[in-house]
This record gives C-alpha cells, structure tokens and sequence, in this order.
C-alpha cells in the first residue's frame, strides 16, 4: 500500500504537499531533524528510528536523504514526529 491510499483509506487529510519537482535537500532534512522529537525512516523493510537532540547529525541526514541527494519521500510530519519514506506499520503506529 502507497502512503497516499493508506492516508486516503483512513481519512486523513494532508495540509500541505510539495510537489516533486520541487526537490528538498540535504539542508531542508537538518532543518526538518532539527525540528523533531522523533524521525522514522523507512527503506524498503528495513525501519531506523532517531531521537535527535538538539542538531542531527550525519547518520539522521544520511538516513533521511537518498543517493540523488534530495529528501526521500513520502514526508510526513505529524506534530514532532517525522515519518520518511513509507511504511505501514509505522504510519500505523503514529497516527492511530
């Protein structure tokens, strides 16, 4: 299941999109990191979790961001957890 039928399929409606021609960063990760009490990383099955206090450091960034560089998607920030990358389970455990 894609993230946007998993939110769709649950009722839950997204705020703000960023579309991909837009591309996020290495930057754009710290300043989101930087931000959040949680960050959830999902690539294909495997899941890392961080609890970053204060600046991320390069493991976080290099867990957020891909081999193109840019943030990987879907991104989704819920309160002061981020949710990168798409994983049932965890998008599960978050929002309920």
């Amino acid at each position: 299941m894609k993230a946007s039928r998993f939110l769709e399929a649950n009722g839950i409606e997204v705020e703000e999109r960023v579309p991909a021609s837009r591309k996020l960063g290495r930057s754009d990760a710290r300043e989101l990191a930087a931000a959040a009490s949680r960050i959830v990383v999902a690539k294909g099955r495997r899941v890392q979790q961080f609890e970053p206090r204060g600046a991320p450091d390069d493991t976080v960034l290099d867990a957020m961001v891909g081999a193109t560089g840019n943030l990987r998607a879907p991104l989704l920030r819920v309160g002061g957890i981020l949710l990168v990358g798409f994983d049932a389970d965890s998008y599960a455990g978050v929002l309920g």
